[in-house]
């Protein structure tokens, strides 16, 4: 046994992935078993930047009891992180000027007061970034990769992205039914900002007509030109199905002009303006199903699932999944490996580096198995069969 390790932690990334709780019990009766002591974090890092926030204290102590009553349905124990980047922490000034300061210094101070040797990190790609320059800057991390998008290069599934691909599928059988009854086309937008696996799959398993991703060219009249060949007095009903982040300037032109309030923000604002908001979810349906109206002079509803995937209970694969992700990254530390992600590569749980996961977006190949099978059972992937 690697007796370096002998009191770890765990914390959570943004956004809510279900499954958390399986994770954090993976970890932690894995850890058990070898002897080692292990703390949550509370929302990120925000339980040892702020502790002064919680009542309770900042860290959580996981006992193999507690892991043992987790109900790995529920919602994660341990929150997740308000958006919080160690190296870029936004705070008010004396003046009353809002300020961006570096507290990586700070935080890894505080787990050296907490006695805390290495760190286990469920987090999205963004994270995996902010924690490999931890790590460079001394902190022993292992990090388990969570994504509805199941876009983290260096592993075949990322954590959640089975329970939103189980929900997208129930929706859009749902939308497949509701156009069917109303004989008209829905055009449903999914989660998939730069990867359309969960468009891809879950179009495929609700019978899809047409299934339009980032990683492919979009002709919106060859798209149209397929749904009036498909449509006939028997069938008189359609469903396309839209990644968010498809490419919106191919399917509407001058979609991507910034308004006058858009251009007058800041260089880091992105997305559609409405009011004094940024808007962008439910933008990609909009325009493909007012070009598609235009075009096919049918009725046609635009529906959003995206931000709705994100709640719910985690599937089996998934709690499967994380406990096997949690456990692994015991077993990383136990190996004397840190500076890694725990990746899944069926059938076998192995060990990333970093900077083969960072800065890298899994999508679909050109020659993805999926991508054969819906042209093979003719759904049109955006520029004909």
């Amino acid at each position: 046994m690697n007796t370096k390790n002998r009191r770890i932690a765990v914390n959570v990334g943004s956004g809510f992935v279900p499954g958390m709780n399986a994770v954090v019990r993976g970890v932690t009766l894995a850890a058990a078993e070898l002897g080692w002591e292990v703390v949550g974090i509370r929302d990120g890092f925000a339980g040892l930047l702020e502790p002064g926030d919680y009542p309770d204290g900042g860290l959580l102590t996981l006992s193999p009891q507690l892991a043992e009553s987790l109900d790995p349905a529920a919602t994660g124990l341990l929150g997740q992180s308000p958006r919080v980047d160690p190296f870029h922490v936004r705070r008010v000034d004396e003046d009353g000027m809002v300020e961006e300061v570096d507290r990586s210094d700070e935080l890894l101070a505080a787990l050296q007061a907490q006695r805390i040797d290495a760190l286990v990190s469920a987090v999205s790609g963004r994270g995996l970034s902010i924690l490999y320059k931890l790590h460079r800057k001394g902190l022993n991390a292992v990090c388990i990769p969570r994504s509805l998008e199941n876009d983290i290069a260096g592993t075949m599934v990322t954590l959640g992205f089975n329970s939103a691909l189980s929900f997208t599928i129930e929706m859009l059988d749902r939308a497949r039914e509701a156009a069917r009854s109303s004989r008209q086309i829905g055009v449903v937008e999914v989660q998939g900002e730069q990867a359309g696996w969960l468009a891809l799959q879950a179009g495929i398993a609700a019978g899809a007509d047409v299934i339009l991703i980032p990683e492919l060219p979009i002709d919106i009249d060859a798209v149209a030109e397929y749904l009036r060949g498909k449509m006939n007095s028997e069938r008189p009903f359609g469903l396309v199905v839209v990644a968010e982040g498809i490419g919106l300037e191919e399917a509407s032109a001058g979609a991507n002009e910034p308004s006058p309030l858009q251009a007058s923000l800041s260089p880091l604002a992105a997305g559609e303006s409405t009011g004094y908001a940024i808007q962008k979810s439910g933008r990609a349906a909009k325009l493909v199903a007012n070009r598609l109206q235009l075009l096919l002079a049918e009725k046609i509803y635009p529906l959003v699932l995206g931000p709705w995937a994100r709640g719910g209970r985690p599937t089996a694969v998934d709690r499967q999944l994380g406990l096997a992700y949690g456990a692994g990254a015991v077993r990383a530390l136990n190996a004397g490996q840190d500076g890694v992600m725990v990746s899944f590569q069926p059938p076998d749980i192995a060990f990333v580096p970093l900077p083969e996961a960072i800065n890298k977006v899994r999508t679909v190949p050109a020659d993805s198995e999926m991508l054969l099978i819906a042209r093979s059972l003719g759904i049109c992937l955006g520029c004909g069969k």
